[in-house]
């Protein structure tokens, strides 16, 4: 079983083809993909480039980097925070409110050669992050929070650098081509309550990939919850029961 997790590399098909490296280096003839979040939309694009490598797929918080999904993290959920949103905005310095100019322009500030720059841009970026996911139950500290150091500056660069250029992937293609995962058991776990991923995605991913298993956790939100994790250790450990 292999976890994916946040990108380190600038381009998503690197990865990818980093994944596969790494398991032919272990000797690997086929594993588990496990994903979150980001992580979601990494691992469905592994295994629609090598579905012969990946025996089984679980994913939580699921999220496939349509520009729809970008737009509505960055802009549509505005409505539920509309004075936080005008203040990410107003960071960012886009004449232009639409998701994509305001993401475009973090992009921009977060690779100045202005480390302070890098940072008002960085703490605006998190605080958003932050706010999004404030209203989930039993909220608490997310790697969004804390000083802006080094590692959150790299975190939130590589966020906004992906989301700018919608993660290098032609919209929607993971939902489009999830047919091609069909014998492939896969198990998508969502909180209905999560703001930053709409339980729309989950379930139109379901939908499109045959045989995949949907659990939908009332009462949780993007973060881990105690009946999320206790359905991603249920699926692992029918999976790994099969073996």
């Amino acid at each position: 079983m292999i976890t994916l997790m946040a990108p380190r590399l600038p381009r998503a098909t690197h990865l990818v083809a980093d994944l596969e490296l790494l398991r032919a280096h272990l000797g690997i003839d086929r594993w588990l993909l496990r994903g979150g979040s980001w992580g979601c939309t990494l691992a469905l694009a592994y295994a629609l480039r090598y579905p012969h490598r990946v025996s089984e797929i679980v994913l939580s918080a699921i999220s496939t980097s349509r520009h729809r999904e970008i737009d509505w993290l960055y802009g549509g959920v505005s409505r539920f925070f509309p004075e936080e949103h005008e203040r990410f905005v107003a960071c960012a310095g886009s004449a232009n409110s639409a998701a994509s100019n305001v993401v475009a322009a973090y992009d921009r500030l977060l690779g100045h050669p202005d480390r302070d720059v890098r940072v008002r841009a960085a703490t605006a970026w998190a605080r958003w992050e932050e706010t999004v996911l404030s209203l989930e139950p039993s909220a608490g500290p997310t790697s969004f929070g804390g000083p802006v150091d080094d590692d959150l500056l790299a975190l939130v660069r590589i966020c906004a650098h992906y989301y700018a250029n919608h993660a290098w992937l032609a919209d929607g293609e993971l939902i489009r081509d999830a047919g091609r995962l069909a014998g492939i058991p896969g198990v998508l776990v969502h909180g209905r309550l999560d703001l930053s991923c709409p339980v729309a995605t989950a379930y139109e991913l379901a939908n499109a990939w045959p045989g995949a298993e949907l659990f939908v956790c009332d009462e949780s939100g993007h973060r881990s919850s105690p009946a999320k994790s206790e359905c991603v250790r249920d699926a692992l450990t029918r999976f790994a029961d099969r073996r």
